[in-house]
């Protein structure tokens, strides 16, 4: 088993990572308890694939859970979802010494997150990510929110879990939308951090593709160094942090635009390609060192180019609304090589749209 720790002084944690680890979560539960019940949270898909097999394994190691769903799909990431479950928390007599455990992707983390810093000023919770994405990115960290009409994680906290559970043969499993969904987020992280990571996701793209299983562990737990790392030294995203959001800037206006049916790995995608653009407008960034990502990002199967459909002036609507935007400034990660970013407000509307 890869033990990898986010070192947050009382708040640190392990992310453990293993094939098969799901069956395992009640063994693991077991010897370090963070409740003395718990509330597996996740939306109905995931609750009809992997559900029986977690309150199994708690069940082997007499553990008390329920479960309990929401429907899948972004459109439930909102404030009305937190109530609801909030309320069936209640009605099960959950109180300050019980905790959660967030079995699913990036929307059920960020979702049961937000719920367990809320319920009654906050309980502990875990996560258990069931897709690429949130193995790589979206459990790590403590980022929990919800969507509303203005735009997406407006409304969330941060708030660190008392671990990480991630089953790396769940991949396996996964459908092939869903593998490219995690994989733009890997490759941001050899953008933002590690030049030699990004060379070993092009010499390795056959065996990660085909889910050479070594090879794909290995990636993961890459991740999760970088983004304990980065996490490490700014939990709260006031400066390092916001590395993080590469792509993420245009992409999340992207998905906004889209009504939230575009996936998010496409998103990032497309908004990773375009601020590697502005950066070689802004003359900070070789035009091959974003042909090379580009290149890379397609050999992926993953798109580069916003559709030309979406709205234009909407998506720099969206863009002005970020949670990033601070004093009508929209900031942006701006590769200056592959390896290395900055973070900077200073970037002409016009340059913006001439990208878009």
């Amino acid at each position: 088993m890869k033990s990898i720790t986010v070192g947050l002084g009382e708040r640190s944690y392990p992310i453990l990572i293993q094939q098969g680890l799901l069956d395992k979560i009640g063994s693991e539960l077991h010897k370090n308890p963070f409740a003395k019940r718990y509330a597996i949270v996740a939306d109905d898909h995931v609750a009809a694939m992997f559900g029986e097999r977690l309150l199994a394994s708690l069940g082997n190691s007499d553990i008390p859970a329920e479960m309990i769903t929401f429907a899948h799909g972004e459109a439930s990431k909102n404030l009305g979802t937190i109530a609801d479950l909030s309320s069936s928390l209640a009605r099960l007599g959950f109180d300050r010494k019980d905790g959660l455990l967030a079995l699913g992707g990036g929307v059920t983390g960020d979702i049961t997150g937000f719920l367990a810093a809320c319920y009654m000023r906050s309980i502990p919770f875990a996560q258990v990510p069931t897709t690429l994405l949130a193995q790589v990115d979206s459990s790590v960290g403590g980022k929990t929110g919800v969507d509303i009409p203005e735009g997406k994680n407006l409304v969330g906290a941060f708030y660190q879990p008392k671990a990480v559970f991630v089953d790396s043969q769940i991949v396996q499993k996964l459908p092939e939308s869903e593998l490219l969904n995690g994989l733009a987020e890997v490759i941001k992280y050899g953008v933002i951090y590690d030049r030699d990571f990004f060379r070993f996701l092009e010499m390795s793209r056959k065996d990660i593709l085909a889910l050479d299983m070594h090879v794909l562990e290995d990636v993961i737990a890459r991740c999760c160094k970088i983004k304990a790392a980065i996490v490490e030294a700014d939990e709260k995203e006031s400066d390092l942090r916001r590395i993080l959001n590469f792509g993420h800037t245009i992409g999340h206006a992207v998905e906004a635009v889209s009504g939230y049916t575009l996936a998010h790995g496409s998103a990032v995608a497309m908004g990773m390609v375009a601020s590697a653009e502005l950066a070689v407008l802004k003359g900070i960034l070789e035009r091959r060192e974003k042909d090379r990502l580009e290149k890379l990002i397609l050999e992926y199967g993953l798109p580069v180019a916003i559709p030309q459909e979406y709205d234009r002036d909407r998506i720099q609507e969206y863009l002005l609304a970020d949670k990033k935007t601070i004093g009508g400034k929209v900031f942006f990660v701006l590769p200056t090589s592959i390896g290395k970013v900055i973070i900077t407000d200073e970037i002409e509307a016009g340059m913006v749209a001439e990208v878009l």
